[in-house]
């Protein structure tokens, strides 16, 4: 059938494929450090914001509330043609990771703030009682079921950092979907587009069920 000849056409797929696995190693490494940098960001501006002098929750507001609402396309852009200007130059690697970065720190601050606020007050009393200092009461007993709480829109999180890895081919980073892309032109078909769907796909959809699991674990545990 025409259909499967245009879309679904194997010796296509077959002959790019490697093409797609090198774009996806480039994807997985930009949404693996992305994510990590976000997560230790993100917890660290939703301390700020809880318990830091009053001008620095502020500024870690100021800052959550702008990445929240900029458009991660145009902070992209921002970064890796409008920076040069002003002196800075990076590498369309650093430039996918420092954008992504930085609107998942946003996301993963309100996440974090959110589980922290969820601990009952008297956790915070006991911890205070028993003579713990504020590193000690975060670290031993706050934060631990915290992250309990928190696992699932994480998760959530984490998956939407590795779909947002497609927006790297802007900056003419090599990335699944940049590969996929060329390998369309070269071959004169978008069965290699299908092929990429299909890889995010497989390595995505795992991860929501795990998240439909966790939710309904933790559902039943509260």
């Amino acid at each position: 059938m025409e259909i499967f000849d245009t879309f679904f056409n194997l010796p296509v797929l077959i002959r790019t494929f490697p093409l797609l696995l090198s774009g996806l190693w480039i994807t997985l490494q930009i949404g693996v450090v992305s994510i990590l940098a976000g997560l230790v960001a993100g917890l660290g501006l939703a301390l700020v914001r809880l318990y830091a002098a009053g001008w620095l929750r502020f500024l870690a507001r100021l800052y959550i509330d702008v990445m929240r609402s900029i458009p991660l396309l145009v902070l992209l852009i921002i970064i890796y043609y409008a920076l040069p200007f002003v002196g800075i130059r990076l590498s369309p690697f650093l430039s996918a990771v420092a954008a992504l970065s930085l609107v998942s720190a946003a996301y993963t601050a309100e996440i974090f703030r959110a589980g922290i606020e969820a601990i009952p007050r008297g956790q915070f009393e006991a911890s205070e009682a028993l003579g713990l200092g504020v590193r000690h009461k975060m670290v031993d007993v706050i934060l631990p079921q915290a992250i309990r709480i928190v696992i699932p829109p994480l998760t959530n999180n984490c998956i939407n950092v590795m779909k947002d890895t497609a927006l790297a081919s802007v900056v003419a980073m090599p990335d699944l979907l940049k590969q996929a892309t060329q390998a369309q032109a070269l071959s004169a078909n978008p069965s290699p587009l299908i092929g990429a769907a299909l890889i995010y796909l497989a390595i995505l959809w795992p991860l929501v069920a795990a998240v439909s699991r966790l939710e309904r674990r933790y559902g039943k545990d509260r």
